[in-house]
């Protein structure tokens, strides 16, 4: 049996999301989406032959839907809640022992094929230790995925100074994909997150960009 000590990377990211947990007030909403879109747009990508994810969808509708939620795309800076000029998205990759949320830049200005090929570049390098400071560092708002597992809902942490984390669940028996939501209560208030859930909700179910 191996014991887990809380020291190098473990530590680092032991320390972090205590801190998170001690410093935020963490708030999480759930709902289901439609995701006949999704698998319709995925299946229809990988006949062109480009590969795209859940993820990559979810990451394209966030961008789209953003700019209409800037507490949502906001950095806490020395007591205030900075919103964000531009849309990088966070994406979390488990790697063994260790938990790393490098970003796609720039996601407001980038079609969904390159989005896809961004994330995959960062999955790639991932695991050999390849990601830049300014990736592992630049996200306004992060998407953690347990969709190949049987979880539906959870209850992401934010990862400061970020406001906001989007969790994607599994897609169930009836065809509904689970999607979670994480603010920070102090600057967001039960309101405009549940607006902000039901509008991705609602991007997401609608029809996809196709090739």
């Amino acid at each position: 049996m191996t014991v887990l000590r809380f020291t190098g990377v473990r530590g680092v990211i032991a320390r972090r999301m205590a801190e998170s947990l001690a410093t935020t007030a963490q708030l999480s909403f759930f709902a289901d989406a439609d995701a006949a879109a999704l698998t319709a747009a995925r299946a229809a990508w990988k006949a062109a032959g480009i590969r795209v994810g859940y993820e990559d969808l979810v990451i394209h509708a966030l961008a789209r839907i953003l700019p209409r939620f800037p507490l949502m795309n906001a950095h806490e800076v020395e007591g205030e809640v900075v919103p964000q000029a531009d849309i990088h998205v966070g994406v979390a990759i488990a790697l063994p022992g260790a938990l790393v949320v490098p970003c796609v830049f720039d996601c407001a200005g980038k079609d969904l094929p390159t989005i896809a090929a961004e994330r995959a570049s960062l999955v790639e390098r991932a695991p050999r230790n390849k990601l830049t400071v300014r990736e592992m560092s630049g996200a306004t708002i992060s998407l953690s995925n347990l969709g190949l597992t049987r979880v539906r809902h959870f209850t992401p942490i934010l990862n400061r100074p970020q406001t906001a984390i989007v969790g994607l669940g599994t897609i169930g028996r009836d065809g509904t994909m689970g999607i979670s939501l994480t603010v920070d209560h102090r600057a967001i208030d039960g309101a405009p997150a549940g607006e902000f859930l039901t509008a991705l909700v609602e991007a997401l179910e609608a029809p996809q960009p196709l090739p």
